[in-house]
């Protein structure tokens, strides 16, 4: 299963709607809960978080990427895990 949020983009594309795109990560995020899939649930919050970032949510990007590194940080993901940080420590830099 993959978040259905994570569009990619190429210079010619335009950007993806960010509301959309917001809406589908929170739906992703609920029903890997109800499944209890912790990965999927670390990755929405990850995307989540970034995305939050992108449109300077400070605060809820956040919140989100610290979800993502407990979650990553229980589950022993070292592959996702220095991401999360690293996103976490450029809002924390932002702003």
């Amino acid at each position: 299963m993959r978040c259905s949020s994570e569009v990619p983009s190429t210079p010619t594309s335009p950007p993806p709607d960010v509301q959309q795109a917001g809406a589908r990560y929170q739906e992703a995020l609920t029903l890997a809960e109800a499944l209890g899939m912790r990965p999927l649930q670390a990755h929405c919050h990850r995307g989540l978080g970034t995305l939050y970032a992108s449109t300077g949510q400070r605060e809820q990007a956040r919140a989100a990427l610290s979800a993502a590194i407990a979650l990553y940080r229980a589950m022993d993901m070292t592959f996702w895990l220095p991401q999360a940080e690293a996103a976490l420590a450029q809002t924390r830099a932002s702003g």
